[in-house]
């Protein structure tokens, strides 16, 4: 019921992505909801990790593949650079 509910927004919103490495339960959701959603909305990561360590910090293995699979196509990538504003101001 709730990948659903997650699944019919048009846009879904993933802060701190990959902040804490997540377990096999997190990652079958994940997918799921990343299947769901493919093709007809947009989701924004938040996150600290370059693109190449993601696939490690999901895990690595098939989910973390299929996972990143749907992730990189149709992807636009804003980088912000090195600075870290919390280090900064916080």
């Amino acid at each position: 019921m709730l990948l659903r509910k997650f699944g019919r927004y048009g846009l879904l919103v993933i802060d701190e992505w990959l902040l804490n490495k997540p377990d096999s339960l997190f990652r079958a959701m994940f997918l799921e909801l990343m299947e769901l959603s493919y093709g007809s909305s947009s989701t924004v990561f938040c996150t600290q990790y370059r693109p190449k360590n993601r696939h490690a910090r999901l895990g690595g293995g098939l989910h973390a593949e299929a996972i990143m699979d749907r992730i990189v196509h149709g992807t636009v990538w804003l980088e912000t650079g090195d600075v870290n504003m919390r280090d900064i101001y916080g």
